[in-house]
C-alpha cells in the first residue's frame, strides 16, 4: 500500500530551515500504515531534505557551514546564464539532495532522539514550498 500526502511551507530562503518532524509523524498516523518506508521529497532545484538536531546553535552552525562551502557572494556561472543570482542555491541543494528515506515500525518513524526531519530552502528569496510525503508498507 502507498499513501501520498503534501504539506506546504512558506520559507524565507537563504538557508531557512524548517523542522517538519511532527507533520511527517502526523501524516504517518493518518495513513494507518504500521510498518514500511517513508519518503520525504521536495520538488525544486534550490531546496533539500535531511535530518539534523533542530536547535538554534546547530541551525546557525549549519548556515555558517554552507556559506563556507558555497558562498552566496561568489560569482557563479549559473548567474551568467539566468541572471537570477541563485547559483549558490543550486550547488547547496545538489549537495544535500531533495529526498530522504526513513523506516517506520509500529506506526512510528525510526529515528534518533535528537534526529529531526528538516527542509532547507537555499534559494535567494522567499518561497512557498511543497513537500511530498509517501508511506509505503503494509
Amino acid at each position: 500500500m502507498v499513501k501520498t500526502y503534501e504539506i506546504v511551507l512558506n520559507t524565507k530562503g537563504f538557508c531557512d530551515i524548517h523542522d517538519i518532524t511532527h507533520e511527517v509523524e502526523n501524516k504517518l498516523r493518518e495513513s494507518g500504515i504500521k510498518e514500511g518506508i517513508c519518503l520525504v521529497f521536495i520538488p525544486g532545484a534550490t531546496a533539500a531534505v535531511t535530518t539534523t538536531e533542530f536547535e538554534p546553535g546547530n541551525v546557525k552552525d549549519y548556515q555558517e557551514f554552507v556559506e563556507k562551502i558555497a558562498p552566496s557572494t561568489k560569482p557563479y556561472h549559473h548567474n551568467d546564464t539566468w541572471h537570477d543570482g541563485n547559483g549558490f542555491s543550486h550547488l547547496r541543494a545538489s549537495l544535500q539532495k531533495p529526498s530522504l528515506c526513513l523506516p517506520f515500525k509500529d506506526g512510528k518513524i525510526i529515528r534518533g532522539t535528537w534526529q529531526n526531519i528538516v527542509v532547507i530552502d537555499f534559494d535567494n528569496r522567499a518561497r512557498t514550498r511543497r513537500v511530498i510525503i509517501q508511506f509505503m508498507g503494509d
